[in-house]
């Protein structure tokens, strides 16, 4: 049994992210594992660091980040990112010294040393556009930054990054098969 830590990022339950949501956790959940949900803007979390030290709700997520043995974020990409409430989630809990830490060499010179290893993370993301004009016109992508960036930096090099394009203008059979393969990727957590 996996311990799964899923965040939410989306604020309309009918969207797409909601059914990506809904079906990752009935797959995960069905193969008898657990998932703890938070879903930010029902929680009304606030995005914005501002150098203050954690409060009580960032605490708790990184405690039941502690506890699970995957992080998963399903969130749309509007203007080339997601969401505020989600990059101000990763901001706030996903910070050093909890996350990670700098190894010193000599002067501001160093390297991370992450605090999540043996973590696994899995990313949902949905586009509005299609894959041509967003590989095309956008070089920094989230994929990247993530991938690359946060998780790796937190030690997590276990990533899976599902993203689904042109999702308002797909038919409904391609809806279904973007579903099946978030099923696929919940069942190999």
């Amino acid at each position: 049994m996996k311990k799964i830590f899923l965040i939410y990022g989306h604020y309309n339950d009918k969207s797409f992210n909601a059914a990506i949501r809904d079906t990752f956790i009935e797959t995960v959940k069905k193969k008898g594992d657990v998932v703890d949900v938070v879903d930010l803007y029902k929680e009304k979390f606030d995005p914005v660091y501002a150098g203050e030290e954690p409060d009580t709700t960032v605490l708790d997520h990184r405690k039941r980040i502690e506890s699970s043995d995957a992080i998963v974020i399903v969130a749309p990409i509007w203007n080339f990112r997601m969401p505020a409430i989600v990059e101000g989630w990763i901001d706030k809990v996903l910070a050093p010294p909890w996350a990670f830490r700098f190894k010193k060499l000599f002067g501001n010179y160093g390297y991370p040393i992450g605090n999540l290893k043996g973590k696994k993370a899995i990313v949902f993301c949905t586009y509005g556009s299609p894959q041509f004009a967003v590989r095309t016109f956008f070089l920094n992508m989230p994929t990247k930054r993530l991938r690359r960036g946060v998780f790796n930096i937190c030690g997590i090099t276990d990533v899976v990054y599902r993203r689904y394009f042109a999702v308002p203008f797909v038919s409904d059979k391609k809806r279904e098969k973007f579903l099946t393969d978030v099923k696929k990727t919940a069942l190999n957590v």
